[in-house]
């Protein structure tokens, strides 16, 4: 079994955990532009909305599938991010996913639910179903996630430098060098 890159405290890891809830939130530009809302963070489960807007529309009404599938994406790694172990690293990238379009909801916002359907050593997994506001099931999705080294500018970086520092790691005394 793989052994964790890292030892984190607890202080440490939660600052991680709220800083990636808060970057979720409110620091993905892309995200911001076609207006995604964070409605739940909660370890293995995420829930999100994107209002709709016609300028997100592929025809009169209806989101484009790439605004669904951008929401899955965001919705599923946000599901694997939100309960994930810092010690085990803190830079994720999808590395495959799938959607299934079921039908439209003309009008209407949308609703995704994410849920972390298993945890491995570098590999996540997640589901995603895209409701309407009115509970029209429209797509869902699955993602496979990688999860390895240090994402640069999450909480316990110092200057870019994706280095935790020994406070983080619970160290104490003077360092070696």
């Amino acid at each position: 079994m793989g052994k964790p890159s890292m030892t984190l405290t607890p202080q440490a890891l939660e600052a991680r955990q709220e800083w990636f809830r808060e970057h979720w939130k409110s620091h993905i530009a892309f995200n911001q532009l076609i207006g995604i809302e964070i409605l739940d963070w909660q370890p293995g489960l995420v829930r999100a909305r994107v209002p709709f807007a016609d300028r997100l529309s592929a025809h009169d009404g209806v989101f484009h599938g790439g605004v669904v599938a951008t929401l899955i994406d965001t919705t599923g790694t946000g599901a694997v991010i939100s309960g994930h172990d810092f010690n085990r690293g803190s830079r994720l990238t999808t590395v495959s996913m799938n959607v299934q379009y079921m039908s439209v909801a003309p009008g209407e916002d949308l609703i995704a639910e994410g849920i972390c359907t298993r945890r491995g050593r570098t590999l996540s997994f997640a589901r995603v179903s895209v409701t309407s506001a009115s509970g029209k099931l429209l797509a869902e999705g699955m993602l496979t996630v990688s999860i390895a080294g240090e994402r640069t500018g999450a909480a316990g970086t110092q200057n870019g430098d994706p280095a935790v520092s020994r406070a983080d790691r619970g160290e104490t005394g003077p360092s070696s060098r």
